[in-house]
């Protein structure tokens, strides 16, 4: 059943539309050396300025590096982007070093406080500092995959007119609406997507129990997962950033960017302008690396999101009175998600099976394409056996209880993959890498691939 805004989008003859997100990749991937732990090398010359480049950066580590794909008008693009830019990053890699596939840490130093932590800005560091202060260190090592995702300006225009309402307005609801359906089948995704069944050497902090068994997920377990005690309000966009505004000034966090949320409202420069001038993209953060793909994610992934995105979009939102109390419930079954054995059926097997079911009928009503049927096909093939999820896999890849040995292996195959590239991208060694995204499509893919870029 589709509610009323769905009904307008399929009168109108705009579900592409509507399922054609702009949207943008953020990969977090670790340099280490051929034993698994962190690299000792400096941050690569070869790719600019860490403090410069927007492309390539670095995140909580010297080690950590961070790709940052810009705004594309489809997922294909997007993927593409991330290619070359991992590409990139590999081919100026010091001999002997390598990208880490997991999302949870390599080997760490037997002392926490060696831990590189990223040579930044000032304000930057201040805020690790800070931050180290009310944290374990390792708790800042786990990484990720992010995707941005824009609503198409087009939809939102159809909507205002339809309904009456300033594009705002629209927006401001499209996007709680969207926040709302991914924290609620959260658990969903972590389910089929979570690849961080145990952690390596020296993550577990003196104070801190490992888990007994292998699970799903631990960084998004509640145990282990990057969180804060503060959770944000998805009521409304006005009201998630007046309570982080809120928790800021009260010392909570200790800035807007502290909130580690699954998924985050962005746009304004400014928390406090959020609520005024409205939401422009929403980002998504529960995604574990993938360590069978070299960039940390595959395709069908991006097309399951973009799925997603589309069917909340078009479905009945949750009753303004019910929101907290059903994300609440949500988070919970997340966290009981993440932590099960990857072999072993879910407890909530009923609920992810009329979910997937849903989800076909959409495709159906749609017709949204063999692609899509196919990629349900597969989750619905995973549900019904766990062994064949990533955590799952990765279960039969342990050795003593470690997954070094076959991170390395991955790691090395990736890296061999990249040395094979006739053009590796050099652009990133002038202007410190300081590239605009339309140079930076100019460059990256002058004759090889077409990639429409738009502000």
């Amino acid at each position: 059943m589709f509610s009323r805004i769905g009904q307008i989008i399929f009168d109108h003859e705009a579900v592409l539309e509507a399922s054609d997100f702009k949207m943008g990749i953020e990969i977090e991937m670790n340099r280490v050396d051929k034993r698994g732990h962190l690299s000792r090398e400096p941050y690569p010359a070869a790719v600019g300025d860490q403090a410069q480049n927007p492309w390539l950066t670095n995140d909580f580590l010297s080690t950590m590096s961070e790709i940052v794909t810009p705004a594309a008008d489809n997922a294909t693009d997007a993927m593409h982007y991330l290619y070359s830019i991992n590409t990139a990053l590999r081919t100026a890699l010091a001999p002997g070093e390598y990208l880490w596939p997991m999302s949870m840490p390599p080997i760490l130093p037997d002392d926490p406080h060696d831990l590189p932590i990223a040579a930044t800005t000032p304000e930057k560091r201040e805020y690790f500092d800070h931050w180290l202060e009310r944290h374990q260190p390792s708790e800042g090592t786990p990484q990720g995959a992010h995707i941005n995702l824009s609503i198409n300006q087009n939809v939102i225009k159809l909507l205002s007119q339809e309904l009456d309402l300033s594009e705002k307005a629209v927006k401001n609801h499209l996007y709680k609406t969207l926040a709302q359906g991914f924290i609620r089948y959260r658990w969903v995704i972590t389910y089929l997507f979570g690849a961080s069944p145990v952690a390596e050497a020296n993550f577990y902090g003196p104070d801190q129990q490992p888990f007994d068994h292998p699970v799903r997920s631990i960084r998004q377990s509640h145990r282990y997962g990057l969180g804060n005690d503060f959770i944000a309000d998805y009521t409304s966009v006005e009201t998630y950033a007046q309570k982080i505004q809120e928790a800021v000034d009260a010392g909570e966090l200790l800035k807007p960017t502290d909130y580690h949320g699954s998924v985050r409202f962005k746009g304004a420069d400014e928390m406090k302008d959020l609520a005024k001038e409205g939401a422009k993209y929403l980002e998504l953060r529960m995604l574990d690396l993938d360590p069978t793909s070299s960039i940390g994610i595959r395709t069908g992934t991006i097309r399951f999101i973009r799925l997603l995105a589309g069917y909340f979009l078009m479905s009945p939102a949750i009753n303004d009175r019910d929101v907290n109390d059903v994300l609440k419930r949500a988070d919970q079954m997340n966290g009981e998600v993440a932590e099960e054995m990857p072999t072993e059926r879910t407890q909530y097997y009923e609920e992810a099976r009329a979910f997937i079911e849903r989800l076909q009928q959409f495709v159906n009503q749609i017709q949204a394409g063999p692609e899509y049927q196919e990629i349900l096909y597969d989750f619905e093939y995973r549900i019904n056996h766990p062994e064949t999820t990533p955590s799952g896999r990765l279960v039969e890849k342990l050795h003593n209880g470690s997954l070094v040995d076959y991170a390395m292996r991955k790691a090395i195959k990736y890296q061999e993959g990249a040395q094979q590239a006739l053009k590796p991208f050099h652009g990133f060694e002038e202007n410190n890498g300081n590239l605009s995204a339309d140079l930076l499509a100019k460059e990256l893919f002058g004759g090889s691939w077409r990639v429409n870029y738009h502000d």
